[in-house]
């Protein structure tokens, strides 16, 4: 974090009080380096506790036990990766494991609709979207693929500047365990272990994608008629069909997407239980 932002804080939220003092010596006390979740759960009350956490750990890194100092400036920095997340996939907050079931609400150009996730189903897809939905990922993304009677997909960021930092960040490849069915929301891929952003919602039965490789990590419990009025009259895309090139949309975003003015997108994704 720059001198020029700590400062910032500082002018905004002035000096910590002496109960967030004693906190934060207590936390950076009892931490060991070497426990991840004592280190995680630590990150999270810091944040939790505000500016005034963030200007007693600046001042903690220049403390003159160095061990104390080091730990105050991991977590330092791992509060400031979270903080840009969007262009860091290796950010602490976005390698937490999901709940075990969770659900999300997709607000959406054509209604809404939500999804729940089943971890079990497919562990390292769903930790990957519950991440994403974390960060305000899928805010302003198009359904930039939609074929009747086959499937929906979306998934690729609007600013090419985000998306050129997702691209190579695969996740590894899951077991599949179900089978896409009508409504199971799935990772798309082009192969083993290209899993990043991309996910699609089945409009059928697509059972011969099982044996492919496609773990679905959800499935639709509420507005699946919205799904079905997604716009879908583009079709497959580029060069297949006249819908949108991907290739395109990964270096041109939403600016590109606008020669495609009817589809439809997503205003925001939220965890709702």
């Amino acid at each position: 974090m720059s001198r020029c932002v700590l400062l910032l804080l500082f002018v905004l939220f002035g000096a910590p009080q002496e109960d967030v003092q004693r906190s934060v010596r207590e936390l950076l006390r009892k931490l060991r380096s070497d426990q991840v979740e004592e280190r995680a759960e630590a990150q999270k009350k810091l944040q939790e506790i505000g500016a005034p956490a963030i200007l007693e750990l600046a001042k903690a890194v220049q403390d003159s036990d160095a061990d104390y100092a080091a730990r105050a400036a991991a977590l330092l920095k791992a509060i400031s990766l979270d903080a840009d997340a969007m262009h860091n996939p290796g950010a602490p907050v976005l390698l937490r494991p999901a709940p075990d079931r969770f659900k999300i609400r997709y607000t959406t150009s054509a209604g809404d609709f939500t999804v729940k996730v089943v971890r079990a189903w497919a562990p390292n897809g769903a930790d990957r979207l519950h991440g994403l939905v974390r960060i305000g990922y899928f805010t302003d993304c198009r359904f930039f693929r939609v074929v009747s009677g086959f499937m929906c997909q979306f998934g690729i960021h609007g600013d090419p500047g985000v998306s050129v930092k997702w691209k190579g960040a695969v996740i590894p490849d899951d077991p599949v365990k179900e089978s896409n069915k009508e409504g199971r929301v799935t990772f798309a891929m082009r192969g083993p272990r290209t899993r990043t952003t991309q996910l699609f919602v089945n409009l059928k039965d697509n059972a011969f994608l099982d044996d492919q490789g496609f773990a679905p990590v959800g499935e639709i419990v509420d507005g699946m008629d919205v799904v079905r009025r997604i716009y879908a009259d583009y079709g497959e895309g580029a060069p297949q069909g006249k819908g949108p090139d991907q290739v395109k949309i990964l270096s041109g975003g939403n600016a590109y997407l606008a020669d495609f003015p009817k589809l439809d997108f997503i205003r925001k994704a939220e965890i709702v239980d």
